[in-house]
């Protein structure tokens, strides 16, 4: 008999901003990347975002590419160190309807999975704050002596969760259409596709669009947004988009 999953994104959907950023933060803190990079490169992308100008994709994608350059020559051991101590202080901030899905999802003795955009070493540490039974991050490769070399293999888009997915029903011989898949931008749609109950939280704008115009996703999907200490539940066909 197959098994049950609950797939999970971490940034935006668990935890309610992007972790990757706070490891940034500290390893600028460390000495690691030099605070130049975040207010010459990275902080206008940020305050274009952060200002509903600029794209949060491109925010992300400036951020890996400075953040993928900073740690070449660096130990492994050094990243999982600091990761752990992101995790340790910031890790309990998530969202109420995400963690109580998880703890539901537990009791009904399904396989809590994470397939997250951020590097594996921040993954594996909320994997194990949170309990996970499995979890996949964007790999930052290392050499034989176990240093960063400063390539990856990315995580946040969705063809590459797309492959990540596929490898992992293979594992647990899971029925996707009994599972169940949670995120809240366009590189989740991969997950929310195949699975038969798909919830999108806080979704993007261009989410909700892909959403909407996809009929047998929209008949499916949920759509949660959680503001403050009250959770809504919406109506995708009352959603009008304003810009």
């Amino acid at each position: 008999m197959s098994q049950v999953a609950a797939f999970f994104d971490i940034d935006g959907t668990l935890y309610r901003d992007n972790l990757q950023t706070e490891l940034f933060k500290k390893l600028i803190r460390y000495g690691i990347i030099d605070p130049s990079d975040w207010h010459n490169g990275l902080e206008p992308y940020y305050k274009r975002w952060d200002n509903r100008v600029g794209q949060y994709d491109d925010y992300l994608e400036n951020m890996s590419l400075i953040y993928c350059r900073s740690i070449k020559g660096l130990q492994r051991s050094v990243l999982e160190y600091i990761a752990k101590q992101v995790i340790d202080e910031k890790g309990g901030r998530v969202y109420t309807y995400t963690r109580n899905r998880i703890l539901w999802h537990k009791e009904q003795g399904h396989k809590v999975i994470t397939i997250s955009g951020s590097p594996i070493e921040l993954v594996n540490q909320i994997s194990q704050r949170y309990e996970f039974d499995d979890f996949r991050g964007t790999n930052y490769i290392t050499d034989k002596n176990d240093e960063y070399t400063g390539e990856l293999n990315p995580l946040w888009d969705s063809m590459h969760k797309q492959l990540a997915l596929n490898e992992i029903v293979k594992k647990y011989d899971l029925d996707l259409q009994q599972c169940y898949a949670y995120g809240d931008t366009r590189g989740d749609l991969s997950m929310f596709t195949q699975a038969g109950f798909p919830t999108c939280i806080n979704p993007t704008k261009e989410l909700i669009s892909s959403i909407k115009s996809d009929i047998s996703l929209r008949e499916k999907i949920n759509i949660i947004i959680e503001r403050k200490d009250v959770i809504y539940k919406i109506n995708l066909n009352s959603i009008d988009l304003i810009n």
